[in-house]
Order: C-alpha cells, then structure tokens, then sequence
C-alpha cells in the first residue's frame, strides 16, 4: 500500500511538471502573437505598471501580515512550543508559509500572462472572432495550469515530507488566508474604479465605457488584472487545496484501506489535472463561432475525460472502490448542473437578463428590484444541487463503515473541483478580453472590431458568471467536508484530554444554536465591509474624475493633445484597496476565536453550520444579480430596449453599478471567508477544549 502511495506521489509531480511545461508553451504562443498599433502598446504599459504597482504594494502587506500569524503558529501550533514536540510547530509553520508563497506565485503569473495577453486580443480582433478568443483563452489557460499545478504539487510535497494531514491544514490556512486578502483587496480596487468610470462616463457625459478621456479607465483595466485575474487565481487555488486537505484529512481518519483512500484524493485530482490540459489543448472556435458555445463545450469535454480517465482508473487499480468513484462523479455532474442553471439567469439570450433589461425602461428601481429578485430565485437551483450532491455522496460511501459517508462528500467537493483547470482559463478569459475591448477603443482600431471585442467580453461575462457559480458550489461541498475535518480533529483532542466524542452538532442545545446565530451573520458583515469600501473609494474617485474635467482644458473636448491625469485615479483605487484589506478578514478571523473561547467545540461547530448556510447563499446570491444586472448592461447596449444612450441604458448602468462589489468583491470573497473560519476553527481545536467559558 505504501509503494501505491509512493506511486502516486511521483505521478502528481509528473503532472504538475506537465502542467508547466504546457503552460510555458502556451504563455510563449501568446507573446510570439503579434502587436504593433502604438498607442494600444502604450495603454497596455500602463494597465501592467498600475497592476505590479499596486500587487507590489499589496504583497508586502500581506507579507508581514503572513510573517506574523507564521509566529504565533510557530509558537502555538499544533500545541504549544514548549509542551510538545517543536518540529511540529516548525513543520506547521513552514507548511503555512508554503501556502501563502504558492498561492502569491499563482497570482503572480496570473497579472504577467493577462497583461500580455490583453493588447495582443485586441489586435486579433482585427482578423476576426477565432485568432482573438484563442489569444484570450490561451492566456487564461496559463492561470489554470499554474494554480492547479502548484496545488497538486503543494500537497503533495507537503504530506510527502511530514506524512500528516493535520500539518497540510497549515498549508492550506496559508492559502486561504492569502485568498482572502487578494481577494477582497483586488475586489475593492477594481469595483472602485468599474463603478466610477461607469456613473461618470456613461451616465453623466454619455461617452463610451472605455473613452479615454474618463480618467478612471486605466484604473478600471489595471482592476480587471489585480481583482479578477491575481484574486480569483488566489481564490480558486485555495478552494483546491481546501478540498484536497480535508479528504485528506478523512482518509488518514479512516480506520482500514488508509493508502487506498489518501491514494484516490491524488490520482483523482492528478487525472482532473490532465484532464483540463486535454481539454485546453482541443479548444476551438469556428471562423463565425460562438465564443460562450466554445468555451462551455471545452468544459462538458473535460467533463467528460475526466469521467472515463478517474473510472478507468478506478477499474485498474486494486483497492479503489466504486463507490468512492461515484460520489466524486456526483460532485463533477452537480457542478455541471449548477453552472447551467446559473447560466439560464446570467445570459444575455436567455428571458431572465431580457426581462431585466426590459423593466430597466421604467426606471432604475424596477431594474435593481427585478435584479434582486432574480438573483435570490436564482440561489434554489445550486443549494439544491449542493444539498443533493452532498445526501448522494453520504449515502453512496456510507455503507463502507464509520467515516466513509464524509469521506464520500469530500470526495464529490474533490471531484466538483477536478476540472478546475478548465474553470479557471474559463474564468481567467474574461478580464483579458474585456482589457481587450477597452484597448481596442482607446486604440482606435473601428466599430467592428469592438463589435467583436464586445462579442467576446458578453461570453466572458457568462462564463464568469457561470463559473463563480460552480467554484460556490464546490466551496460548498468542501467546507462540508472541513467540517467533517473539524470533528475529526476535535475528537482527537477530546480524546487526549480525556473528554467524550462529539458524534454531531444539536441545533436545540443552546451552546450550538448561539454558534449558529453568530455564524449566519459574519458573512453579511464581511460583504457590507467590503461593499462599503468600494462605496467609499468610489465616492472620492468620482470627485477626482470630476476634478480633472472641471480643471484640465480640452479633456472634456477630447483635444488629442491633452491626457487625463490616469495615475491620481490608479493611485486611489491602490491606496483605498489597502487601507480595506485586513479589517474585513481579520473580524471574521477574530469571530470565530471567539466564539470558541466562549463556547468550546460545539459553539464553534454551529458557527460553521451557521457560516456555511449564510455564506452560500449570500455569495449566490450576489454572483448571480451581479452577472444578471451586467449582461442586462450589455443587451441594451447591442441595440435593445433603445440602446445606448437610452433612459433603459442608463437605468442598466446603475443596476451594473450596485451589481459590480456584489459579482466581482463581496460574493466570491465569502467562499474564501467561510473556508478561513473552518481552517482557523480546525487548527484551533486544542485551544477550544482546553478553555473555554462555557463548556
């Protein structure tokens, strides 16, 4: 059993050297991808200046924020320095560094592939749709390659050298706690400058989304870079690494057939991993294609790889159950599901984004109100989808004895995420070719080549939407099983104080219910924090823009020889961005410590439960109003319900206003959020049953 493990540790870093290397070969594809109009080269200098700037600046912040809490865990975890054995503090720690590097690394190639990727798209939009998606697709692949190489690899590396899975909860607080903060910080700075560059252009002059006489344009483009690509990029490895450490940790739990399971965690995830590289390399588009049809289809062939490679090798290899098989096939149909489901309410040829786009006539009340109600009716499908994949997963695995029915939704979380490869280069597209539609407008390079920018930017809008919708999911599932893994560790720690088992979480014991109560308001605090500091940056970024048109001569005229000052805007965005960084994690952080300190085990376990059922809707929710009310945007400005300029479009514009914090800084910040809180309450166990108030 041991040299099956040994095998399969060789084979994730084979596949995650794979990964590199397809994505060197992408990454140079791109570059050699020609770009010559100058003034586009000049733009796309400033989106990546402004972007290194300010991940430079956020870096740093978090370096020593990461520098800290690698302290205190050096000198608390897994228990205290000087009652335990020191070379676990030393392993914990380092893991937790280890994740915050990965995790910084996968940004990082993120901001370099998307900036050069943008200018190039926006000249292959000048050949037509096919050379302009591919550029856009293939940057966004050399994202998903690298952050699911450097997750597999991360894990592995990681259990490899310590052989426990308790030690890789470090590496995987140390991706999520970094996922929070980019994420939350680039969502910030980019809905800062999205918000301001919209109310100011096309709702008080009228000019066009990425006219460069708005000095908030640039901002705006640097914000896709640093919020949708370096962010999401952090927050999808750490939903990887998430799912992959608390099977992990149930399978080492388990008793019996142990290299078996922990076997399965790594080759289903390693064949995801190939799977997405078979399904990157056999994307295509027509001449006249559908970009939203190609990219979707890339994702059921994937789908279906995965599906035949995972049961051959379930087939092959002894000890691999069927079962087990069967509940991460649930997981990856569910995610399946829910990704069109969100798609019927987020696509502009669908009724929903139609019906919205139509009330928009009457006014901006009816557009917000619609919006709304959509984006709540729209949550049904993928909690039901969550609730089922999770009752299948138990049922399936539970008959193989004690701690397998848990082990079974992990599973499904693992398999949900295993092709999320494929969602990231998904997802990743987007912002490089909406950078591609403001560079082709700022470039002057003609009303049809923006059409088809415009084509293309409409099917990343979908896509995102669908894929925020199937990375929730998996976040759902997987904080699940983490709190599987909560009890797994809480037991133990019970059991070495001599105290008894906890076999679930009573909703009518009031210690479990006050868990709950506090757990189900955090995330609507963290998503108001966040909002309202895109609120806040936003106001003093629309007076900076009206600043320089009241002051700078010929801006407003468009005179060819005067420039908007772009910097002052960049340099708001940055600093407001910062300045919002820590607050909004760091209560949901302190929360959870606590709750625990009041209550002991259960009142945390019913803050998770709580956390959980909250955080999901409310990130659904949100995701799914704000991808409704933007493509609602987008259907009027192709010509629909009086077009741009209409009293329609203007009503769309403020719907995309209060939709943009929810899709693109509050709503996938929150699956980040609830992941922290299961991993903080988890490495916090021993601290929670030694003290606690009442308990």
């Amino acid at each position: 059993m041991e040299q099956q493990l040994s095998l399969f540790y060789g084979l994730s870093f084979l596949s995650a050297a794979v990964a590199f290397a397809f994505a060197a070969y992408l990454y140079m594809w791109v570059k050699r991808q020609p770009t010559t109009n100058k003034r586009i080269n000049e733009v796309a200098a400033l989106i990546r200046e402004g972007a290194n700037t300010f991940m430079r600046r956020e870096y740093k912040i978090l370096a020593i924020f990461a520098g800290v809490i690698a302290v205190l865990i050096l000198l608390f975890l897994p228990s205290p320095i000087w009652n335990g054995d020191a070379m676990d503090n030393v392993a914990m720690a380092l893991s937790y560094i280890a994740g915050t590097t990965l995790s910084a690394i996968a940004g990082k190639i993120g901001i370099i592939v998307a900036s050069l990727s943008n200018a190039r798209a926006a000249e292959g939009a000048q050949h037509g749709i096919k050379p302009a998606f591919l550029i856009g697709f293939r940057g966004g692949s050399v994202m998903g390659l690298i952050v699911v190489g450097c997750a597999i690899f991360g894990v592995a590396a990681v259990l490899m050298i310590v052989g426990d899975t308790s030690i890789l909860l470090g590496f995987s607080f140390g991706a999520s706690s970094l996922a929070l903060f980019a994420k939350a910080g680039g969502g910030v700075f980019t809905k800062t400058a999205d918000v301001s560059a919209d109310l100011t252009g096309k709702v008080e002059l009228g000019i066009a989304e990425d006219d460069p006489r708005n000095p908030a344009v640039i901002a705006d483009n640097v914000g896709d870079n640093v919020g949708d690509v370096a962010g999401m990029g952090a927050d999808l490895f750490d939903s990887n690494v998430a799912a992959m450490a608390s099977a992990l940790v149930l399978a080492q739990s388990l008793s019996g057939g142990t290299y078996n399971t922990i076997s399965m965690v790594f080759c289903y995830s390693l064949l995801g991993l190939l799977a997405s590289i078979l399904g990157i390399a056999t994307a295509r588009i027509g001449k006249n294609g559908n970009p939203t049809k190609a990219l979707n289809s890339s994702t059921y062939v994937t789908t279906g790889i995965y599906m035949i490679l995972t049961a051959a090798a379930t087939w092959y290899f002894p000890g691999f159950s069927w079962r087990i098989w069967g509940a991460a096939t649930v997981g990856l149909l569910v995610g399946v599901i829910i990704g069109i489901a969100t798609d019927y309410f987020t696509d502009d040829s669908k009724p929903i984004v139609q019906k919205t786009a139509h009330a928009s006539a009457s006014g901006p009340a009816f557009t917000v109100l619609s919006g709304v109600s959509y984006g709540f009716i729209s949550c049904l499908p993928a909690m039901v989808g969550i609730a089922i994949s999770a009752l299948l997963a138990y049922n399936i695995c539970d008959p193989m004895g004690e701690g397998y029915a848990l082990f079974g939704i992990a599973m499904a979380a693992v398999g949900m995420l295993s092709i999320v490869g494929m969602i990231i280069s998904n997802d990743a597209y987007g912002p490089i070719v909406d950078n591609a539609r403001g560079l082709a407008e700022m470039g002057g390079l003609g009303e049809e080549t923006i059409r088809i920018a415009d084509e293309l930017d409409s099917a990343g809008n979908t896509v995102k939407a669908v894929t925020k919708g199937f990375s929730i999911g998996a976040a759902g599932l997987t904080v699940i099983s983490l709190l599987g893994a909560f009890m797994s560790e809480a037991n133990a720690a019970l059991a070495a104080a001599g105290k008894e088992a906890i076999l679930g979480f009573d909703i009518m014991d009031p210690t479990v219910f006050f868990g709950i109560l506090i757990g189900a308001a955090i995330p609507a605090v963290f998503s108001a924090m966040l909002i309202l500091g895109v609120d806040k940056n936003a106001q003093r970024m629309v007076a900076e823009i009206h600043r320089q048109f009241n002051t700078i001569k010929g801006l407003r005229e468009g005179d060819p020889n005067v420039h908007p000052e772009y910097g002052k805007c960049i340099d708001i965005a940055t600093t407001g961005a910062l300045r919002e960084l820590i607050p909004a994690g760091l209560v949901t952080i302190l929360a959870t410590i606590a709750v625990g300190l009041i209550g002991g085990i259960k009142a945390v376990g019913g803050f998770l439960l709580g956390n959980i059922v909250s955080g999901l809707l409310l990130a659904l929710f949100m995701s799914n109003a704000g991808g409704l009310w933007d493509n609602s945007k987008k259907y009027i400005e192709a010509g629909n319900e009086g077009g741009k300029g209409s009293e329609a479009h203007k009503a769309a514009v403020i719907g995309d206003t209060v939709g943009d914090p929810f899709k693109d800084t509050a709503g996938p910040s929150i699956n980040t959020q609830i992941t922290v809180v299961s991993l903080v309450a988890s490495l916090l166990v021993p601290l929670f049953v030694a003290f606690s108030l009442f308990s």
